[in-house]
């Protein structure tokens, strides 16, 4: 399997080609991902991992289409994004972008608005994650039951700070 770990930084993950503007200890491949195309043929990869890097990129959704190009057909994207309202979604000064629930929706081909955006994916997995702190492990359960709800009405009370998606790219 081909792996990619966009943005990686200093989380080199092992058995995956790790990317990142800066040459870091570990980095295989330096790319900024403001610069398209990336440095990868079509449908290359099984699987793409994305941890909190797409909410730095100016034009996530373009880079979203470039991921979506590099990745084979039924090729998983994992994303890992700061969760509006959440403090660190705001908090850090180079976020560009801001991600709820339903954010990558809009790559669905069934979404009302896909017409948008050439890449197409499956949504997978989602789930909202308060992992700065391990006792809301309980009610995070009732959330990701009820995700809707709590993004609605309780997300600006108990705010988490991530969102986890897996993604299917549809070709």
């Amino acid at each position: 399997m081909k792996k990619l770990n966009i943005g990686c930084g200093k989380d080199i993950k092992k058995g995956y080609i790790n990317l990142d503007c800066i040459k870091l200890p570990g980095v295989d491949v330096v790319h900024d991902l403001k610069k398209h195309p990336l440095p990868f043929k079509d449908n290359y990869f099984d699987e793409i991992y994305a941890s909190h890097v797409l909410e730095h990129v100016e034009n996530w959704t373009e880079t979203m289409n470039e991921l979506y190009r590099i990745l084979k057909n039924k090729g998983l994207l994992i994303v890992r994004v700061p969760f509006f309202p959440g403090m660190y979604s705001t908090a850090d000064p180079t976020h560009k972008n801001f991600f709820t629930y339903l954010t990558f929706d809009y790559f669905e081909p069934e979404h009302t608005f896909n017409y948008y955006f050439s890449a197409k994916f499956r949504i997978k997995k989602k789930k909202i994650i308060f992992s700065w702190n391990k006792f809301l492990n309980f009610p995070s359960i009732f959330i990701n039951a009820f995700p809707i709800f709590y993004s609605r009405y309780l997300s600006f009370i108990l705010p988490s700070n991530e969102l986890y998606v897996e993604m299917e790219a549809i070709k």
